[in-house]
């Protein structure tokens, strides 16, 4: 699929996909999905119920974590690094076009490495995450700072 990025051997992020892809993701050997699409975001092309059904389907586990640029909060991110572990891998994370799954999956990695946010915002950046959303990255930084001992 067009847009993804394997960000390790673990999990691979990106764009939302369809019915098809989902099969895709299935059949190249992905165990779980991850939506981070808030159920009220405009042009979904499958809901997040619906998701959950196809994912099923296609013999894969399926996490929903809705999460929405005007109300990012670290309970979200946390619920994420609860449950990463018990995942079955390789995860396939996506949001609409895979800029918070990225930044999810990006902070978990550094807080699992005892990284900074600064730190964090350079990888990201050396892996292709283009982010023109100064919250999110504000957010990200925030959230690896206090959640390191580095804050």
């Amino acid at each position: 699929m067009q847009g993804t990025t394997k960000i390790n051997e673990e999990i691979t992020v990106g764009p939302q996909p369809d019915r098809q892809e989902i099969y895709e993701f299935g059949k190249e050997g992905f165990k779980t999905i991850v939506n981070f699409r808030a159920p009220h975001e405009q042009d979904q092309p499958i809901s997040p119920l619906a998701e959950d059904e196809i994912v099923h389907e296609a013999g894969m586990e399926y996490l929903h974590i809705p999460m929405s640029m005007n109300s990012l909060n670290d309970a979200q991110i946390d619920q994420f690094r609860e449950k990463y572990d018990s995942l079955p891998k390789p995860i396939f994370a996506h949001c609409k076009s895979g800029k918070r799954a990225g930044a999810a999956a990006m902070m978990n990695l550094a807080v699992e490495q005892g990284k900074s946010g600064e730190q964090t915002l350079q990888k990201a950046k050396e892996m292709g995450f283009q982010c023109h959303k100064p919250e999110l990255v504000e957010f990200v930084k925030s959230y690896v700072d206090s959640h390191n001992g580095s804050a």
